[in-house]
Parts: structure tokens; C-alpha cells; sequence
């Protein structure tokens, strides 16, 4: 637990500056925060990260989350959707050179982990954009959710919500979850309100929070997968940057959704 706190308080003092002055700063943050995530699942699939999947993995990871303006030198047919197709070719035709090391399974589960990671940072980076109340309100129904449905889920958590993917989490933790998320992004939005009404962003609220529980089970799901406890040790008693932006990665885009990014 002493771990885990510090840990905490570490990496709070390095990431609260960066996402209150935001501009180029988010944007650096962005790219490496996603480059780390899309490694660790390179990791788990037990491949180099010094070989040539590594390499387009690393390069469709970063055409996905850096802003646009970074690429004005390029012609204009090529912009950063069509680099990440080109790193899915350069995936498959890697299939055709590997002499069966590396498999069109291997090429689809990074193009994935790519494609997940890589948008899920783009839009972190567009939620620092439209306003740090937006980020912040993000934010805070993610970790009221998470925190929500540990605490009420070890108190009185009884019937299993996923025994297969993740057994310690629970239906009234996950509800307890989204009760408690509900109330603090309801409190937030009563300082910080937005373009919809209030009973709007209630809703909405509530959606954020089950949908960043489905984000979390999904990486529950990955690891399940590989056999492994975390998706790296960056953090100290937290695990890796995939174990702490899971759910985020599924809240932005559905966030983007609705319009408010």
C-alpha cells in the first residue's frame, strides 16, 4: 500500500503540470504515454521491442496521436490515417518475411493495440484542447468509477461481475461505481457546466463511468490472455501505463461521440 501511495504522489506531481499548462506539453505526453502502452502489449506478446513490428508499431502509435500540424511537410494526400494504413501493410508484408515468426495473428493484435492505444491518446490530447475542465471532468468520473467500486465493491461486493476475466470485481461494486462518479461529475458540472443541459450531462455521466468499466474489463480480458498480472512495471505497485489509461482510452472516443471533444 506504502507502494502504491507513492507511486501515486509521484506521478500526480509530474502529471498535473502537464495537463494544466497543456499546448505542446499534453501533446509530448500524449505521444509518449501512448508509445509506453502500445510496448507493453509487445511485451505481453513476448516480442522485441527493437524488432521491425516494434518499429511500425511505434510509428502508427505516433502518427494516430500526434496533432496534425506536425505532418504540414508531407504532401497533401498523405496525412496521418493513411500512415497508419501503411504501417497495417508494413505488418502484413513483415507476415510475408518473418519465415512464420511472426504471424497475420501477430499483425492483427498490433494493429489493434495500435488502433486502440493510438486513438485513445489522440483524443486525450483533444480533451486538453477544447479546455482543462473538460480533461478534468473526464478524468474525474474515471477515477471516482475505479475508486468508487474498489471501495464500495471490497465492502460489500458479493456477486461476481466477470469471474473469468477478473474475479475480485463485483456488481455492487461496479454500481457502486457508477453511483459515486455520477454524484462527483455532478458536482463538477454544477462549476463547470457545458454546451448540453444539466440532466443531459447526468446521463452522460453515467454512460462515461459504465463505459470505462467495459475499458477496464477489456484489459482485464488481454492480460487474462497472456497470463500476466500487469501490462508492465513502470509504475511501482500500479503496474503499467495500459493498467492506468485502460479505461480512459474507451471513455474518450465515446466522449468524441457525443460531441463534447
Amino acid at each position: 500500500m506504502k507502494q502504491r501511495v507513492t507511486t501515486a504522489v509521484i506521478a500526480l506531481i509530474i502529471f498535473i503540470p502537464v495537463i494544466v499548462y497543456g499546448k505542446w506539453l499534453i501533446d509530448i505526453a500524449g505521444i509518449v504515454l501512448g508509445l509506453i502502452a502500445v510496448n507493453e502489449v509487445l511485451m505481453m506478446k513476448k516480442l522485441l521491442l527493437v524488432s521491425p513490428e516494434a518499429i511500425i508499431a511505434d510509428i502508427g502509435v505516433f502518427s494516430l496521436i500526434a496533432p496534425l500540424s506536425w505532418f504540414g511537410w508531407l504532401p497533401p494526400q498523405i496525412d496521418q490515417t493513411f500512415i497508419f494504413f501503411l504501417c497495417v501493410l508494413g505488418l502484413l508484408i513483415r507476415t510475408v518475411f518473418s519465415r512464420n515468426r511472426f504471424s497475420f495473428d501477430d499483425a492483427g493484435a498490433i494493429t489493434l493495440a495500435v488502433a486502440y492505444i493510438g486513438f485513445g491518446f489522440n483524443y486525450f490530447i483533444a480533451a486538453r484542447g477544447v479546455g482543462l475542465s473538460m480533461l478534468l471532468y473526464i478524468l474525474f468520473v474515471i477515477w471516482s468509477t475505479d475508486s468508487g467500486a474498489y471501495m464500495l465493491g471490497k465492502r460489500f461486493g458479493k456477486h461476481k461481475l466477470a469471474p473469468a476475466i477478473s474475479p475480485n470485481k463485483t456488481w455492487e461494486g461496479s454500481i457502486g461505481g457508477t453511483v459515486v462518479a455520477t454524484v462527483i461529475g455532478t458536482i463538477f458540472l454544477a462549476f463547470f457546466p457545458t454546451q448540453y443541459n444539466f440532466v443531459v450531462m447526468i446521463l452522460l455521466t453515467l454512460i462515461f463511468s459504465i463505459t470505462g468499466q467495459f475499458g477496464d474489463l477489456i484489459e482485464s480480458a488481454l492480460k487474462r490472455y497472456f497470463s500476466v498480472k500487469d501490462s508492465g512495471n513502470i509504475l511501482p505497485g500500479h503496474g503499467g501505463i495500459f493498467d492506468r489509461f485502460d479505461s480512459m482510452l474507451l471513455v474518450l472516443p465515446i466522449v468524441h461521440l457525443f460531441g463534447l471533444i
